[in-house]
């Protein structure tokens, strides 16, 4: 059995990396950096999100490229399932240095953006089985199985965008 089998696989990961999250949010609490280590923990979650975003977008892009007809289907599918270890990568880099940058667990904005990860990391999980049954299905894709898609889509772009919004916020406030 592998995470994107069944609903029940992905609710399985979503409930461990809900308990990964936690144990990040209680490590930043507790966890105190020296300058040096913070100026280290700042420089990987800026490539941590280059790696990640920058795949996402890639992904994404593939999508357009196929919603334009300017790659067959599986072409889109083949490249956007290729990018889910750099999404993944920089996801967790960012989750690991995020914890050694003193976050202020007390501030709005910084919940906000802890809920878009929480929200991107669900959406991500979910995306994994669907692109497993766009997989399955080949060139017949129904038309549920794109909306599911363009929802799924644009749920990651908002909640990646609006954490690197959240986090130039903060970091100049």
């Amino acid at each position: 059995m592998r995470l994107y089998d069944s609903w029940w696989t992905v609710a399985a990961g979503a409930l461990g990396a809900v308990v990964v999250l936690a144990a990040a949010l209680w490590c930043s609490a507790h966890v105190h950096t020296d300058p040096a280590l913070h100026s280290a923990a700042l420089f990987a979650h800026l490539a941590s999100l280059v790696l990640g975003f920058g795949a996402v977008l890639s992904a994404d892009y593939h999508g357009l490229l196929w919603a334009t007809r300017r790659c067959s289907f599986s072409e889109a599918i083949g490249a956007t399932a290729r990018l889910h270890v750099p999404i993944w990568a920089g996801l967790a880099g960012l989750v690991l240095s995020g914890m050694m940058l003193r976050p202020d667990l007390g501030s709005p904005l910084t919940l906000a953006k802890l809920g878009l990860v929480l929200a991107l990391t669900l959406n991500g999980l979910q995306a994994g089985l669907l692109g497993r049954r766009l997989e399955a299905a080949g060139g017949s894709v129904r038309r549920r199985a794109l909306v599911w898609g363009g929802v799924t889509a644009l749920v990651s772009q908002v909640c990646w965008w609006g954490a690197v919004v959240i986090g130039f916020l903060n970091s100049n406030g």
